[in-house]
């Protein structure tokens, strides 16, 4: 049985997003997989953004890091990410009238963001008899394994088995309307409803990355001063174009279907054939698509292909088998089998980053390794260090709330691995 690790922080020193405690909480981790769990050095890759000599937590950086781990799996192994860092949410940006919602993302050190739907699909790779324990010390962190099962936490409160969202149920319009405008609000304001009351001497920021202050930092990059929250993804894919997220470059392509629609008088690919490579299997000529998609968004394209016929080849040579694949929120899937998510938060809440004597940590990373302290070499659940990293989080004056997603068989099973 292996042991590998992926261990992420950020403290973007320098930038309007700056935190202090991401890499300190990263180093208190390595301490503990290597002295409580047995990790070996060789098999813990650490990528912080606060030392050059380690490899920089970059967008690129960080899914090579999470595709080689668990490329590198075989059955029976134990695989563990941590990340502390900035979180934010992503609104609908394609026009549709049936692309609600949001998209959940941690951010790396250079804005390249990752979704909740790139660590589902590298989650449905792990092997069979093998698990990956993801903690997230970030904002909006509940829904981070798309579709994962609520065992602890209020992010997807609902009735159903699998709580999931239901058309067919009384309220369903009316339920998307308000989570879509909760995703809004959370995502262009810091969380302001629930101030942390923490003991005297602590000073406490949130890991919260706005949507403006994303904004702000892309046109400091960029020099573009004309980057709007209506094409925040386009900018990502500009800025990165093959190294994007998988969920851009399927929006991207999707746009760009429908724009060489328009031009051509062609099918969108995303809407025919299911391999996404064209057909005519059900499409729409894009003419409704396109005149849902603001103006700037079509200038931007063409502008982009008339100066460069090979742009959007990252986009173009991207699977899609529908273009609901590229919109923000949920998607109806099967729940993954082999995640685990301990989140620091909900989905509409912010994490901690906290400093008192000196000393920056991030609140739910901090709690962990208090809790691993006193129990002094005993095993606890994936459930019971929830439960407790709450209770204890609240006696010292934090709001946050961490969660628990995953399958029921490992709710109950240890965290990480039995201690070495």
């Amino acid at each position: 049985m292996g042991k590998k690790a992926v261990l992420i922080g950020c403290n973007y020193t320098g930038t309007k997003a700056e935190l202090k405690g991401c890499v300190n909480d990263v180093k208190r981790m390595h301490r503990s997989l290597i002295e409580r769990y047995g990790f070996a050095e060789g098999d813990i890759k650490v990528l912080i953004d606060a030392d050059e000599s380690y490899t920089q937590p970059t967008g690129r950086n960080i899914r090579q890091a999470l595709s080689d781990l668990i490329s590198s799996a075989d059955s029976g192994d134990i695989l563990f990410v941590h990340y502390s860092g900035h979180g934010t949410r992503l609104p609908a940006e394609t026009g549709e009238d049936d692309d609600t919602g949001y998209d959940e993302c941690i951010v790396p050190c250079d804005m390249n963001l990752i979704t909740d739907d790139d660590f589902r699909e590298l989650v449905d790779k792990v092997p069979q008899g093998c698990t990956i324990t993801i903690v997230s010390d970030s904002c909006h962190s509940g829904g981070l394994i798309d579709q994962a099962k609520e065992q602890i936490g209020e992010s997807f409160n609902d009735d159903s088995e699998n709580k999931q969202d239901n058309p067919d149920q009384p309220g369903f319009v009316g339920n998307i309307i308000q989570k879509t405008g909760d995703a809004l609000k959370s995502a262009f304001h810091r969380d302001d409803d629930g101030v942390d009351e923490v003991e005297e001497g602590t000073t406490v920021e949130n890991r919260s990355l706005p949507l403006e202050t994303l904004v702000d930092i892309l046109k400091q990059k960029t020099g573009n001063n004309d980057i709007t929250v209506g094409n925040v993804r386009p900018t990502l894919f500009d800025m990165f174009g093959e190294d994007s997220s998988p969920k851009v470059k399927k929006f991207m392509k999707v746009l760009l279907d429908s724009f060489n629609s328009i031009v051509g008088g062609g099918t969108d690919s995303a809407d025919g054939g299911g391999d996404g490579s064209g057909g005519d299997g059900g499409g729409g000529g894009g003419g409704g698509f396109m005149g849902m998609v603001n103006g700037l968004a079509q200038q931007f394209l063409k502008q982009k292909l008339e100066s460069n016929a090979e742009y959007g080849k990252p986009a173009m040579e991207t699977e899609v088998g529908s273009k609901q694949e590229a919109y923000a929120g949920s998607k109806q899937k099967k729940l993954p089998e082999n995640g685990i998510l301990i989140s620091g938060c909900q989905t509409d809440q912010t994490s901690a980053d906290a400093t008192k004597s000196a000393e920056s940590y991030g609140a739910l990373s901090h709690t962990i390794q208090t809790i691993l302290e006193e129990l002094d070499g005993k095993v606890i659940s994936n459930r019971e260090i929830v439960v407790k990293a709450r209770n204890m989080l609240k006696s010292q004056g934090f709001k946050q709330r961490p969660g628990l997603y995953c399958e029921d068989k490992h709710a109950d099973a240890p965290f990480i691995c039995s201690a070495a």
